[in-house]
């Protein structure tokens, strides 16, 4: 089990950049795959990016695809995600998340079983 503390969030204008930081506590960070959602009022949370145990391998939703770098840190057991061109759209509550094992099992976007509280994003237009 882990536990996960994000950071980094708060208000930025339309075209400017973010960047956010998950802290992982736990004995076996490096046994996980890493990842980011956000959760838009009044809509389902969804996707963003994940990153294998490794780190050789990201996957991104099409919506912030070309825009957004996720990248982690066995090391300091920290996942960021840097985020660029920001728009309107992205403003949500963003959730850092665990899955234990293999990121591409049922999908690399699903099966993750840690999250973290979540850290607020507003792009003002």
């Amino acid at each position: 089990q882990v536990q996960l503390v994000e950071s980094g969030g708060g208000l930025v204008q339309a075209g400017g950049s973010l960047r956010l930081s998950c802290a992982v506590s736990g004995r076996t960070f490096g046994s996980y795959a890493m990842g980011w959602f956000r959760q838009a009022p009044g809509k389902e949370r969804e996707f963003v990016a994940s990153i294998t145990w490794s780190g050789d391998t990201t996957y991104y939703a099409d919506s912030v695809k070309g825009r957004s770098t996720i990248s982690r840190d066995n090391g300091k057991r920290t996942v960021d995600l840097q985020m660029t061109s920001l728009k309107h759209d992205d403003t949500a509550v963003y959730y850092c998340a665990a899955k234990f094992g293999l990121l591409t099992t049922n999908g690399p976007g699903v099966g993750f079983g840690s999250w973290g509280q979540g850290t607020q994003v507003t792009v003002s237009s």
